[in-house]
């Protein structure tokens, strides 16, 4: 993606009293159980529900894990697919806070919108945004896990793992790629899996771009979504005559 002059980083916290971070691909019903840590599409979700706009991609640089690693089973009863309820076991992470640091680039996916890469109003209403706890609600990887976000200093505090030279958590699902993000020819028109091997150093995650993940896999084929006037969910260029 085309790169901005600036690095135009942002930085905030957001904390909850539970998470739960799972693999998309598994979610099909029956038994949830969380991830030890966030993943990068929960976070770029986060991100997203702060401020977004089809001019953009937000990247995830890093995390930190802020309190202890901790986990809560519940008994759940989820609706059925075809009626009814079901009994299921979940499992929480809970009393969660990290502290996040991301930056956004142009989507070269929409030329259309070239006339609104204007990085120092979208970082500014980024920066305003974050101060103001997003525009939309916030979910730590599932709706019944409410979030909270407010500004930080991405370094202004070790976290719970500080002192902790390494830790290596495995295969782990990293985010989706969808066709209007697509960075190469096998990722455009399709909807793509990425997997990596996080490692935790001295408390922070540092977060591989999409495509420099070591496992892709390809869902299903999908068109990039449309964005105008016809289709009434995005009025183009002239919803930004006037700076917010």
């Amino acid at each position: 993606m085309s790169k901005p002059v600036h690095p135009n980083l942002v930085s905030f916290q957001v904390s909850g009293d539970y998470a739960l971070f799972t693999d998309p691909i598994t979610r099909v019903g029956g038994e949830k159980c969380t991830y030890q840590v966030p993943t990068y599409e929960a976070l770029k979700g986060i991100l997203a529900s702060i401020y977004w706009k089809p001019t953009l991609i937000w990247y995830i640089d890093a995390v930190r894990v802020m309190e202890p690693i901790q986990t809560e089973v519940k008994g759940i009863r989820p609706i059925k697919y075809h009626g009814g309820n079901d009994l299921a076991y979940y499992t929480y992470l809970k009393h969660v806070r990290y502290r996040v640091l991301a930056h956004f680039e142009w989507n070269d996916n929409r030329p259309e919108l070239a006339g609104d890469r204007n990085e120092h109003k979208h970082h500014n209403i980024a920066r305003r945004m974050i101060q103001k706890g997003g525009r939309r609600d916030i979910f730590l990887g599932t709706r019944e896990c409410q979030g909270y976000v407010e500004p930080c200093d991405f370094d202004g505090e070790a976290g719970h793992y500080g002192e902790l030279p390494e830790l290596s958590f495995g295969l782990m699902y990293h985010g989706i790629t969808y066709p209007d993000e697509a960075y190469s020819p096998e990722t455009a028109g399709q909807m793509t899996a990425n997997f990596w091997y996080p490692v935790m150093r001295g408390g922070v995650i540092s977060f591989a771009r999409p495509e420099d993940c070591p496992l892709h896999k390809p869902l299903r084929a999908l068109e990039p979504k449309p964005f105008g006037a016809a289709e009434q969910n995005f009025s183009g260029l002239a919803e930004f005559g006037e700076v917010i």
